[in-house]
């Protein structure tokens, strides 16, 4: 059964406007080469052997005082790209080698001492997943209509949040595993340092009256 034409369009476009939250943007301040080193970094969640796309648009051109350089990375260490002195339109494309956040880091510095406006613009734009694959081929190759390149994308974004889901409930399960593993330790050692505290207390009336006989004082 064919789902209806509205529907269709207003899933799509649903998808499409949950893609758009991805693009950013921003002015990027330059600094000196004997400064310390300033970046701007926008951070993104990504699982294992995720497709990514990044699209970074700088303003400005080379040889004009200031040389943009971005820096991919992930906090677990693994490094995606490091393109030198980026101008116009600078496309990165990696798949994800763990479930970490990445970075996608930006440094302006400037090269002439003498600048007016000593900024360039920057527009980034992070594709993940079914976001990050050119529909418009696979329609080409697979000649499909427009209509269902669309569910094929609704049903990949879909399957991405599936897996993700996955994910935090795996994590989820692992932290209460934790939790429970730290509370457990923590009630035998509360009942250790009484067991202990008690033969510490029962130790010393034994000691002490031992000692007030020696003394005949009992």
């Amino acid at each position: 059964m064919a789902l209806p034409r509205a529907l269709v369009q207003y899933i799509c476009g649903l998808v499409l406007l949950i893609a758009s939250v991805n693009a950013l943007k921003f002015d990027l301040q330059s600094h000196g080469p004997n400064d310390k080193k300033v970046e701007r970094c926008i951070r993104n969640f990504v699982a294992k052997d995720t497709l990514v796309v990044v699209t970074a648009t700088v303003s400005g051109s080379k040889g004009d005082g200031m040389v943009v350089n971005m820096h991919i990375l992930d906090n677990v260490g693994n490094e995606y790209g490091k393109p030198k002195d980026v101008v116009g339109e600078q496309r990165t494309v990696f798949t994800s080698h763990a479930d970490a956040a990445f970075d996608v880091c930006f440094e302006n510095i400037m090269t002439q001492s003498r600048m007016n406006n000593p900024t360039r613009h920057i527009e980034l734009d992070i594709d993940i997943g079914a976001d990050a694959k050119d529909w418009s081929a696979i329609q080409a190759t697979e000649k499909l209509k427009p209509v269902e390149t669309e569910l094929r994308r609704v049903e990949e974004a879909i399957a991405d949040i599936v897996r993700e889901m996955d994910y935090l409930r795996a994590r989820e399960q692992k932290l209460r595993d934790t939790n429970e593993s730290t509370n457990t330790r923590v009630k035998w050692f509360g009942i250790g340092t009484t067991m202990l505290l008690v033969g510490l207390w029962g130790w010393q009336i034994m000691y002490l009256r031992a000692y007030f006989r020696s003394k005949h004082l009992i």
